[in-house]
């Protein structure tokens, strides 16, 4: 009976194979490319944070704190037009496109002042549609009106933080209880690196770090981790079988048993999540780009960032219990020979 249903299991799993697998026994040597990929990884991140440090990070308003106003005009209203009727207002103001341009809607977004507090920030609003009406640029309606102050801003910011760093330490308690304590930073070095690379790209392309990223960042952390366990998972199944086997080669085999699952998994995501980015508006812009740069670079960190980062400690750890019985025995060979030549 249990022969039989042992059968009835491989049988159905030679069919289903073919169907759910894009790759079938691949063998392609993925460890090989982890260097010239940790490089291309430090770049990015290097280039990142030199334009972070150079230009700033462009913050949104849940986290600087400050006044936005959506106005939609009857007709079409340049930024130009717009801009030089808010000149009389003091501070720099950021004036742009928001959503459709057919629906002639324009972005206002004044900065916080160092004394902005309160009822201030509400005057700061009123003003903008004061100012609008004295500039004759037609009829508009105030679409949306969004007002943060800056204690707001600065409690946004730092729960964001707290968020960000709790998820990371319950990652690496789960990952080394389930796994190795090896797996487990490899697992966080990851995520690190995914969440360096997309904010790297986010300041290439000049989107502000508001909420909505904030909840993409730790969506594909979530994400990324996930490809990370599956790849574990088998490695762990692997290493019971091919015990002779490094754990290098061993790694390298389960990344190409599960690449079909991976690569059907990120494509189905990566297409939802870009006809999110053509299709949700200017406000999911942001939440989609950082998914969009999220999935990649989650999909490769798995291979190259994770699993080189456990393969290396855990050689480090063979070579330490190497080392230590060797030294013993050499210290006590030292010593039997002090005691030989006294004697």
């Amino acid at each position: 009976g249990d022969g039989a249903g042992a059968l009835e299991q491989r049988v159905a799993r030679v069919h289903l194979n073919p169907i759910m697998q894009i790759f079938d026994n691949t063998n392609f040597d993925f460890l090989k490319w982890r260097w010239h990929a940790i490089a291309l990884s430090s770049l990015v991140i290097l280039a990142g944070i030199a334009m972070m440090v150079t230009r700033g990070m462009p913050l949104g308003i849940d986290f600087s704190g400050g006044t936005v106003v959506i106005v939609r005009f009857q007709q079409s209203t340049g930024e130009d037009r717009v801009r030089a009727a808010l000149d009389p207002l003091p501070g720099e103001k950021v004036v742009q496109e928001y959503g459709d341009p057919a629906q002639n809607e324009i972005m206002i977004r004044l900065p916080q002042a160092v004394q902005e507090q309160g009822t201030a920030l509400e005057n700061a609003s009123l003003q903008v549609v004061d100012v609008l009406k004295k500039g004759s640029l037609g009829q508009f309606d105030v679409i949306s009106t969004e007002i943060v102050g800056p204690v707001i801003g600065a409690e946004l910011q730092r729960k964001g933080i707290y968020a960000t760093l709790a998820s990371m330490v319950g990652i690496l308690a789960y990952i080394a209880l389930r796994f190795r304590f090896s797996f487990g930073v490899g697992a966080i070095v990851a995520v690190f690196h995914d969440v360096l690379v997309t904010v790297a790209f986010l300041t290439f392309f000049g989107y502000e770090l508001s909420l909505n990223v904030v909840a993409a960042l730790l969506t594909m952390t979530g994400y990324s981790v996930n490809d990370t366990i599956v790849i574990f998972d088998r490695v762990r199944e692997n290493t019971r079988s091919q015990r002779r086997d490094s754990l290098a080669d061993v790694v390298n085999r389960s990344v190409n048993q599960t690449l079909g699952r991976t690569i059907i998994t990120a494509g189905a995501t990566a297409l939802s999540v870009l006809a999110l980015y053509l299709f949700g508006g200017e406000v999911l812009r942001g939440f989609a780009f950082t998914m969009l740069v999220g999935i990649v670079t989650g999909t490769y960190s798995t291979v190259f960032i994770a699993a080189a980062v456990a393969i290396l400690m855990s050689r480090a750890k063979i070579g330490a219990a190497t080392s230590a019985p060797a030294a013993k025995v050499e210290l006590t060979s030292s010593r039997k020979a002090r005691k030989a030549k006294a004697s």
